[in-house]
């Protein structure tokens, strides 16, 4: 039987934090709309190389392709996940996060999609603070 899992989100986040440290090209998530968002984020904002949705029916993964500098290092230094399903954090447009002094980019789930806090800020949202990224 498969383990239920409590926060989907964090479990991306761990595989993906997982595959930089073992410095794989790639990692495969189970896919959701909500992932693929996210993952949509992380490319326009030059975190990863690239995503692809795979398998057919209920059974979709979605592959993450990791992107490293020429030195091998990679784009992504860390992953935070903020808020959870035990404990869920909101912010209004002025309270939105700067992660790492902006050099991060906070992911946030607002009514008009996932965003970084930069576009939330622009269009002057708030949302779920999903997780911070530098």
């Amino acid at each position: 039987m498969l383990a239920m899992m409590t926060d989907p989100i964090a479990d991306m986040l761990t595989r993906i934090r997982n595959a930089i440290m073992a410095r794989h090209d790639y990692t495969d998530v189970p896919a959701s709309r909500l992932k693929l968002d996210i993952a949509r984020v992380l490319k326009r904002e030059g975190f990863i190389k690239g995503y692809e949705v795979r398998g057919d029916g209920a059974k979709k993964s979605l592959r993450i392709y990791l992107a490293y500098t020429e030195k091998g290092e990679p784009l992504i230094s860390g992953l935070q996940r903020v808020s959870k399903p035990g404990l869920r954090i909101y912010v209004r447009r002025k309270e939105i996060p700067r992660v790492y002094g902006g050099l991060g980019v906070a992911i946030l789930s607002t009514p008009q999609g996932v965003m970084t806090g930069q576009e939330a800020w622009r269009r002057n949202l708030g949302g779920e603070v999903l997780c911070y990224i530098w």
